[in-house]
């Protein structure tokens, strides 16, 4: 019921943004060159010629508006999110169909049309969004157009149940109440609904209620009552769904897919595979080379004052363990004395460091004594953007008192990450590391690589936990 009611929702947010959209192009065609405020220094070309580009305006904007998830039965529930969706998306869309435009050599058209179509557009497509969303809610919230909803078990997971209907007022569904395992908690109050009965007396809630739909809420130690329950309104006409109790077994990613007709629950899985690896494989490479190329010289420049100021290798290659435990070697320039580690063994690093070099203090505070992993983003060991990986002698401690340690391994190793943009690198929390590395992992885009590269330019390189 509810994914035939979203999907309902976004063929008729589609059609209405089609009417929308072609309506802004023609409005922007009149206002330029119908209507113009700037003079015009030629005859103003017919409207058929721009009526032939909104065929691939309307498949563009609908490619670019579902990439950003605007018509997604999972989208935007936010009011501002999806305005801001609206904004970006169009913004998207504009730049490439004026880099496509520019390809239709037999026919210029006006830049002035699109910069109208793209402000205008913007506008009607966020109010049309905001009128839809309170015509929606005023309808399904109206006396006899709701749904009556009964929610069997009254623990954590059916309250968690209502506190999201709740959250979600655009649905149309009304908890009539709740049922419970034992006698003791009726009458019992839960967020403002109340429990109302028993789970062998589901059948008489239902038809008192004139419940539509039964959500089945039951913890795990509970779900062999699952087939007693169904027994019971088996000839009912209501609707029903499970929420299955999986919740504390779900660690990264927890979601539920299709396979050939059966239903799977990822309870631990990782971001990155089918076209996400591309993607971001391509953003590695290509913002590797170009900062390979920008930095060549200062890679020159640092290679020859290592080399000259401290005897041992230029390069120093250190073991760490990368994406799915995989151990590789990792390279920086060296900033530290040779053998440094032969009496104390591997131990951190620390504040005033007497095993680095004063080249070696330098490096590691700007973080240039990383800058040679760009070889081992191109290697594909590494990527520019992930959790910072770490020593194996190390994480034999950690994934011992950490267990959410090892989920971090789920995605490549990164030159920089959201950890440590947010400042949590060097001698910090390794809880606070793990929980933004995995909220990374949790939300991974290449919108969110750009954003991390663009944070650890614009904040610079210098930290005071990096030595």
């Amino acid at each position: 019921m509810l994914r035939k009611h979203r999907e309902f929702y976004a063929n008729l947010l589609f059609m209405q943004d089609v009417i929308i959209i072609s309506a802004s192009w023609i409005l922007s065609y009149y206002l330029r060159l119908k209507e113009s405020i700037v003079p015009l220094y030629e005859y103003p070309p017919e409207l058929k010629y721009y009526l032939v580009l909104l065929v691939f305006i309307v498949l563009l904007w609908r490619i670019i508006f579902k990439y950003f998830r605007l018509y997604s039965p999972k989208g935007r529930y936010s009011l501002i999110n999806e305005i801001a969706g609206v904004v970006k998306a169009s913004t998207v869309s504009i730049i490439l169909l004026t880099t496509l435009t520019y390809f239709f050599r037999h026919y210029e058209y006006s830049r002035v049309v699109f910069i109208y179509f793209w402000f205008i557009s913007i506008v009607s497509l966020s109010l049309s969004r905001i009128i839809t969303r309170k015509v929606r809610s005023y309808y399904l919230n109206k006396e006899g157009n709701q749904r009556n909803v009964l929610i069997v078990g009254a623990e954590a997971l059916g309250k968690d149940v209502l506190k999201r209907i709740k959250r979600h007022p655009d649905l149309g569904l009304k908890v009539v109440g709740f049922l419970a395992s034992d006698k003791e908690n009726v009458n019992s109050r839960i967020y403002g609904s109340t429990i109302i009965g028993t789970y062998d007396e589901i059948e008489r809630v239902v038809n008192t209620y004139e419940v539509e739909l039964v959500i089945i809420a039951l913890q795990l130690e509970e779900l062999s009552k699952v087939k007693c329950i169904l027994k019971m309104i088996e000839c009912e006409t209501v609707d029903i769904k499970i929420v299955p109790d999986f919740s504390q077994f779900i660690t990264l990613r927890g979601e539920t897919e299709e396979f050939d007709g059966l239903t799977l629950v990822n309870v631990q899985s990782s971001p990155l595979y089918g076209w996400n690896i591309v993607k971001k494989r391509i953003f590695d490479v290509v913002v590797t080379f170009a900062s390979l190329i920008v930095s060549f010289p200062l890679l020159v420049i640092i290679a020859l004052a290592v080399k000259t100021t401290s005897r041992g290798p230029l390069i120093y290659k250190q073991e760490r363990m990368g994406m799915d435990g995989r151990v590789f070697g990792m390279y920086k320039f060296r900033s530290m004395k040779v053998d440094s580690e032969a009496e104390t063994g591997p131990v951190w690093a620390v504040k005033d460091d007497p095993r680095r070099t004063w080249l070696g203090k330098i490096l590691r505070n700007t973080s240039m004594d990383e800058l040679p992993q760009l070889v081992n983003v191109i290697k594909g060991e590494m990527s520019l953007v992930g959790p910072r990986p770490e020593r194996t002698i190390f994480i034999e401690d950690f994934k011992g008192r950490l267990p959410k340690y090892m989920l971090r391994h789920k995605v490549k190793a990164g030159m920089t990450g959201w950890a440590q943009v947010n400042g949590w690198r060097g001698d910090t929390s390794i809880e606070k590391r793990i929980e933004y590395d995995l909220h990374y992992i949790e939300n991974w885009s290449v919108g969110l690589d750009i954003k991390i590269v663009l944070l650890t330019v614009w904040k610079g390189f210098i930290n005071n936990n990096a030595y």
